[in-house]
């Protein structure tokens, strides 16, 4: 069983230099441990997911053009996250605003090719499946 994942947990991408947080409107109110939980739907960019300091994916346009500019010397550039698709797979049978929970084994895709992944989820005390 997974740990709820709600608003203060930290997350990395797989090509962020940094850990970001996750941040949680009290849209559903649902609290856990006196916090905002997240459902699989918590995955907007700069609403919910915050950048992770520098990206060093070459499939980023940035990275691309910065990159290229720097004659082909790898370029960090600042992340920003693009999420299109929801969190992965989340707690089938825990629902939060008719949504399945968001546990901390939950992964989430970005466009350019980052795996996010819950490393804390924000509260210690609530698991779900």
């Amino acid at each position: 069983m997974g740990l709820h994942a709600a608003t203060g947990a930290m997350m990395m991408c797989s090509f962020g230099v940094a850990p970001s947080t996750l941040n949680i409107l009290p849209v559903n109110r649902t609290f856990t441990s006196k916090v905002p939980a997240a459902n699989i739907m918590d995955h907007v960019p700069f609403m919910n997911i915050m950048p992770f300091g520098m990206c060093i994916t070459p499939s980023n346009p940035m990275v691309a053009a910065a990159t290229a500019a720097a004659l082909g010397v790898l370029t960090p550039m600042p992340c920003i996250p693009v999420t299109a698709a929801p969190w992965i797979v989340g707690s089938p049978t825990v629902l939060l605003g008719s949504v399945p929970a968001l546990n901390n084994t939950s992964t989430l895709m970005c466009m350019w090719g980052g795996v996010i992944t819950i490393m804390l989820p924000g509260q210690f005390t609530e698991m779900i499946p």
